[in-house]
C-alpha cells in the first residue's frame, strides 16, 4: 500500500482554509496533512484541521524541510498554500504514485494557471502562467523520503520560493534518481499583488548567484531553467553609467533603446490600461538596476559556497551499541567494553579534524534503575577510552515522559549541534537502531545507521544511509568530508 503525506508551507494566506477543505474532501487520505507556519512572529496560532509545525521564518526551503523529516510515509507530496484540488486530484495522485518505478524520485503534478478571460493578461499574471511549464515546481510535487534523505532535502540558504525546487530536482537526478511528470493537476490562482512586485522579485538574482556558486556557469542547462534578461539588464546599467562620463551622448541614446525595448516587451499582449502602463514604465526603468544589484550582492555573500548540506564538520555516536558493548541499564564503569574498531574510527575522524560527541538515551535514571551519577561515572570511562569528546548529551526520561530529548526527538542532537557551534545540517549521526537515524532526520542532520542484532529489518530498509560496521561508517563520513561519492 502506497503511504503519503502532505506538506504545505504557509504564511497564513486565507487561501490556506480552501486548500485544506478541498483536501478533506477527496476521495484518498493522506497519512497526515503537516502545516508549516513560515511566519516569523505569529500574533496568534494557526487553527486548522492539520498538524501544524512551526518554520520559525526562514523560508519555503527550510519549512519543506521541517514539514517532510517529521513525516514517515514513503512519499511526501509538497502543495502551495495558495493552490486549489481538483476532486479526483488524489486519485489521479495514486495512480501516479503507484506507477512510479523504483529508480523514480519525484512525481510532479500539471499546474494550471486560469487567466482572464475578458481582457489580456498583465505582465504579472503572465509570469504567474509560467509555473504552467515549469519543471519540479513544488506546487504540486511528490517526493519519495528516502531521495530526500539521501540529498539532504530542500538548501536552506533559499530565502524565497524561488529556485529552490529546481536545485533540490538538481542535485536528486545527480544521484542517479529519475523524475518525472504525472497526470494529477491542481489550480494555481495568481495573487493580487502591489505595485512594485516585479521590482521586489529581482531579489531573485541573488538566489541565481548561489545557484551558479554552488553548481557552476552551466547551472541553468542543467537545472532546465530558461535563460534570464540578466545580461541585458547588465547592459542597460553599463550604458546608464558611461551616460555620465566623456561617452554621455551615445551611453545615454543606448539606455533610453534599451530600456524602451524593455519597456515593449512587457506591454506587448497585456491589458494597456493607464494602471498597467503606468506600473510597466516605472519598473522598467528600475529593474536593470535592481537586478544588478541583487546579482552582485549574492555573488560576493554565496561566494565559494560547497553544496548543500555543506561539509561535515562534527559526528554524533549513540553510546550502548555503537561505541561499546550494550549492557541493559549499566551502571557500572568496569564494565564499560569497547566494540571492535571504536577506537580506531573515533581516532580517524578525530584526526580528521572533525568535533565528535555523544547523544545517548538512558532511560534507567527515569525508571529508577540506575542513578544519574551512575551514567555520568560510566561516561566518563567511555571518555578515558576514546575521548575525550567535546559533547555528551545525555536523556534520562523513560518513553512514557514525553520528553523533546529522547531520540527519536532531535532534542539530543540539536543540544549537541547548540553546545558544538556547528549547524545540524553539518552534523553525522551514526546509530544502531532506526531511533538514532529518526532523531538525525528531525533535527536536520546526516546519518548513518550501523545495524546490530537489535536492529529491526524496517529499519534497516528505510535508513537512508547504512553500513555495514562502524569502519565503513567512518569511511562514507571521510568520502563526504573530502567530497567523494560513494
Amino acid at each position: 500500500m502506497t503511504s503519503w503525506s502532505v506538506v504545505i508551507p504557509t504564511v497564513g494566506r486565507a487561501s490556506l482554509a480552501e486548500l485544506l477543505a478541498d483536501l478533506a474532501g477527496q476521495a484518498q487520505q493522506p497519512q497526515a496533512v503537516l502545516v508549516v507556519d513560515d511566519r516569523r512572529r505569529p500574533e496568534k496560532a494557526l487553527t486548522v484541521d492539520a498538524v501544524v509545525l512551526r518554520g520559525g521564518g526562514r523560508g519555503p526551503a527550510a519549512a519543506r524541510n521541517v514539514g517532510w523529516r517529521a513525516a514517515d510515509s514513503e512519499w511526501i507530496v509538497f502543495l502551495d498554500d495558495d493552490v486549489r484540488l481538483p476532486t479526483d486530484w488524489s486519485e489521479e495522485l495514486l495512480a501516479d504514485l503507484r506507477s512510479a518505478g523504483p529508480e523514480t524520485a519525484g512525481v510532479q503534478g500539471r499546474i494550471a494557471v486560469p487567466l482572464p478571460a475578458a481582457r489580456a493578461a498583465t505582465d504579472w499574471e503572465r509570469s504567474t502562467a509560467g509555473l504552467e511549464n515549469a519543471d519540479w515546481a513544488t506546487a504540486d510535487m511528490a517526493y519519495r523520503r528516502l531521495a530526500l534523505a539521501e540529498v539532504g532535502g530542500f538548501d536552506e540558504r533559499f530565502p524565497r520560493a524561488y529556485r529552490e525546487d529546481a536545485e533540490l530536482a538538481l542535485r536528486i537526478r545527480r544521484r542517479g534518481w529519475k523524475l518525472v511528470h504525472g497526470r494529477h493537476s491542481v489550480v494555481h490562482p495568481v495573487r493580487a499583488e502591489r505595485f512594485w512586485v516585479s521590482l521586489r522579485v529581482q531579489r531573485g538574482n541573488a538566489d541565481d548567484a548561489l545557484f551558479r556558486a554552488v553548481h557552476g556557469r552551466h547551472w541553468r542547462r542543467e537545472s532546465g531553467c530558461p535563460p534570464g534578461r540578466f545580461k541585458w539588464h547588465l547592459a542597460t546599467v553599463a550604458a546608464a553609467v558611461l551616460a555620465f562620463t566623456r561617452f554621455g551622448r551615445p551611453a545615454g541614446l543606448v539606455w533610453s533603446l534599451l530600456t524602451a525595448d524593455f519597456f515593449r516587451r512587457r506591454v506587448s499582449g497585456g491589458p494597456r490600461t493607464t494602471d498597467e502602463m503606468l506600473r510597466m514604465a516605472a519598473t522598467s526603468v528600475l529593474i536593470p538596476f535592481a537586478a544588478v544589484w541583487y546579482r552582485l550582492r549574492g555573488t560576493w555573500r554565496h561566494r565559494g559556497s560547497a553544496p548543500w548540506p555543506g561539509p561535515v564538520r562534527a559526528v554524533l555516536f549513540d553510546r550502548d551499541g555503537t561505541l561499546v558493548r550494550d549492557v541493559p541499564y549499566n551502571g557500572d564503569a568496569d564494565r564499560v567494553e569497547l566494540l571492535p574498531d571504536a577506537r580506531q574510527a573515533v581516532e580517524r575522524l578525530r584526526t580528521a579534524g572533525l568535533r565528535l560527541g555523544v547523544v545517548s538515551n538512558q532511560s534507567g535514571i527515569g525508571r529508577g534503575l540506575i542513578t544519574a551519577e551512575q551514567v555520568a561515572e560510566v561516561n566518563r570511562r567511555v571518555d578515558e577510552l576514546l575521548g575525550p569528546f567535546s559533547t555528551w548529551q545525555v536523556c534520562p526520561h523513560d518513553s512514557e515522559d514525553g520528553c523533546a530529548c529522547r531520540k527519536p526527538a532531535p532534542g539530543l542532537v540539536l543540544a549537541a549541534a547548540a553546545e558544538l557551534g556547528v549547524p545540524p545540517s553539518q552534523i553525522v549521526v551514526i546509530g544502531d537502531i532506526g531511533s538514532d537515524v529518526e532523531a538525525a532526520e528531525a533535527a536536520g542532520a546526516r546519518s548513518v545507521l550501523v545495524p546490530t542484532r537489535q536492529t529491526r529489518p524496517e529499519e534497516i530498509l528505510q535508513a537512508p544511509t547504512t553500513a555495514p560496521d562502524l569502519r565503513s561508517a567512518v569511511n562514507q563520513v571521510l568520502d563526504q568530508l573530502s567530497g567523494r561519492r560513494r
